[in-house]
């Protein structure tokens, strides 16, 4: 399948992307890719290094006729978010993505592609590798670990680069360039409970959650997309007020920054209250499924009566302490921009929700591209969640990006944009963690900018990329490569 995507047009991206989608590269397990990034520069023959934190930077002089051109940053992060669907069998530690075309999409076999941001890096690696592309003196940074935590940007010492002008390949869809974008910070709460034996003449049911879209919990947070971990609490809530429903476990949700898709809640409840709670659950069903029925089409909810009654369930105290505060806390816009018309300017997602063996974890990303408002917000969900005894930790905070209008950088693209489509192209700021801020706190004369082709459903099993954005982004770039301002 991946020569189907070899075959596409331009052939030097698309390779590379195969390449790259060859090794397994998850967040936080990069030591594979960080390789065979230092193997593809030093097999080039170009000064390859790696820095403290694993980042890796390639460098290839102007070619003849651009010296006097400014340095340009080429930077793409290297990690991609895994996340498969249930009935998928895979391995993201050792396996490599299989890809597939679909019409003018490329697709993946029940995982994530890849494509954010790895069209980005192969779009570095197809030029670093060129022989015929005019363009100035490049330092491309490929940076680790930026989907959970941005950890390369912000290992990232000031004094290893000298470029100017920073190209950000990180942008999703193509008709965009990114000047500005949201900051973020990981909320965590956690608490132990006391278990509790069932009690004598208790049913234990499963309910799933599950065939959510999921999406991106920073460009599809405005879209009204279901969230997992709220549904189940709504319906885990029901069940508690109406028929004193009992926790043994919850598991729901997975990464921070992708909307959850599923959530699985083992419970029991009496056995007198047998078919009222089933028939009562069914009507709470119905209506949340006509409440999504535009945004979730695809929303299944399953409460399937148990062989297996579970032992021990949550102290009833805490467990009515915890659906009450995640009832409470604050899931999807916080509050739009008042400057930007259309962008999210502070938002959270209640990511995981983890009940079992006595412990209790929510984990949450809030992001704002407002400072002080990303703090507000996340004390809210603090206080929320200390109420019922919770120790609340904010891990892993780093600055959003602020918009320059007067970047000469963005005058550049615009002009070329405008050329070679016709029309102009949207000048924006993004409700997602480009690492384009973090970078400029070590390198704050950097002119900068993000843009990139078409992906849809990044962050999802249903992440694709587009074909003919591709061969559009594409002679974008080269265009830009020949742009570059002169040398002051």
């Amino acid at each position: 399948m991946s020569q189907e995507v070899r075959n596409l047009e331009p052939k030097q991206l698309w390779n590379k992307f195969a390449d790259l989608n060859a090794v397994p590269r998850p967040s936080k397990k990069e030591e594979r890719v960080i390789a065979f990034m230092m193997d593809f520069g030093n097999k080039l023959g170009l000064e390859t290094l790696k820095d403290e934190v694993g980042n890796v930077i390639i460098k290839k002089p102007a070619t003849a006729g651009m010296e006097n051109r400014k340095t340009i940053v080429m930077q793409s992060h290297l990690d991609m978010v895994h996340q498969k669907n249930n009935d998928t069998v895979f391995d993201f530690d050792t396996q490599g993505i299989e890809m597939y075309v679909d019409g003018d999409w490329v697709r993946a076999k029940g995982t994530t592609l890849g494509a954010d941001n790895g069209l980005g890096v192969a779009t570095i690696m197809a030029i670093l590798e060129s022989n015929d592309i005019p363009h100035p003196a490049i330092e491309a940074l490929f940076t680790i670990d930026e989907e959970t935590g941005m950890t390369g940007a912000m290992g990232l010492k000031g004094g290893l680069l000298d470029g100017e002008i920073l190209l950000n390949l990180d942008t999703e869809e193509d008709d965009e360039i990114d000047i500005g974008c949201a900051g973020g910070v990981d909320v965590t709460a956690v608490r132990e409970y006391n278990e509790e034996e069932t009690p004598e003449g208790s049913v234990g049911y499963t309910i799933t959650v599950k065939g959510l879209n999921g999406g991106h919990s920073g460009m599809d947070i405005d879209k009204g997309l279901g969230n997992a971990n709220k549904i189940m609490n709504r319906l885990l809530f029901d069940g508690f007020e109406n028929f004193g429903l009992q926790i043994a476990e919850i598991n729901g949700g997975s990464l921070r920054n992708a909307i959850p898709r599923e959530s699985v809640a083992k419970v029991i409840i009496s056995q007198i209250y047998d078919e009222a709670f089933v028939f009562d659950m069914q009507e709470v069903i119905n209506d949340i499924k006509t409440e999504f029925k535009t945004t979730e089409p695809n929303l299944t909810i399953e409460i399937v009566k148990s062989d297996v009654v579970p032992a021990t369930v949550m102290d009833l105290g805490v467990q009515e302490g915890l659906i009450r505060a995640l009832y409470t806390a604050h899931n999807g816009v916080y509050r739009m921009s008042a400057d930007m018309d259309n962008l999210v300017e502070t938002s959270n997602n209640i990511a995981r929700v983890i009940v079992k063996d006595g412990k209790i974890t929510v984990q949450c990303l809030t992001r704002s591209s407002v400072e002080s408002s990303k703090f507000d917000l996340a004390n809210a969900l603090r206080s929320a969640f200390e109420l019922i005894g919770c120790e609340v930790v904010f891990a892993g905070s780093y600055p959003g990006w602020t918009p320059n209008v007067s970047s000469p950088i963005l005058d550049v693209l615009t002009s070329i944009y405008e050329k070679q489509n016709g029309n102009k192209p949207h000048v924006v700021a993004c409700h997602a963690g480009l690492e384009c801020g973090i970078l400029g706190t070590n390198y704050p004369d950097m002119d900068m900018i993000s843009f990139g082709p078409t992906i849809k459903g990044a962050h999802s099993p249903d992440e694709r990329a587009s074909i003919s954005s591709a061969q559009k982004y594409w002679k974008f770039v080269l265009e830009i490569l020949q742009q570059i301002p002169l040398k002051n």
